[in-house]
């Protein structure tokens, strides 16, 4: 009995883990381009955010600074998913901003590429914070937030 009892809740577990892959996969593969673009962009910042302020990772700083302005530089073609919701005669204004706020972004990375190139890590990391504060005031109001 404790046998069949086992073999069952192994079934379900496998099963449940079949279930969760294909959930996973069904999300990424229907992220919009932008979306693609900017989660690329937030998994670089995360590397940057660990590493800026150690000096000997600065080539894979470099690194990630690079996938983060390439992301960010495509990310400037899409409108945002949210501007569906704006109303007609604020939609042209709504991906204006958009595109600003990306090419202000873009600016302070040329500065974050500057500095770790430079060596100047305090200042770095300096510049990923207001990056992150940037990205925590920006997203409420151009991105469309999935349960």
């Amino acid at each position: 009995m404790r046998l069949r009892v086992r073999h069952l809740a192994t079934a379900v577990v496998v099963l449940a883990l079949s279930f969760t892959r294909t959930a996973a996969a069904q999300a990424e593969a229907e992220k919009t381009p932008l979306a693609q673009r900017m989660t690329a962009m937030n998994v670089a910042l995360r590397q940057i955010t660990a590493q800026v302020a150690d000096p000997s990772k600065n080539a894979s700083t470099l690194e990630q600074v690079v996938i983060f302005q390439t992301n960010a530089s495509e990310a400037l073609t899409f409108k945002p998913e949210k501007t569906a919701q704006v109303p007609d005669a604020e939609q042209e204004k709504f991906v204006a901003d958009f595109q600003s706020g990306i090419k202000a972004l873009l600016v302070k990375v040329d500065s974050l590429k500057m500095a770790v190139e430079a060596g100047k890590n305090d200042d770095a990391a300096k510049l990923v914070e207001d990056m992150k504060s940037w990205q925590r005031e920006k997203h409420p109001v151009f991105r469309i937030r999935r349960p």
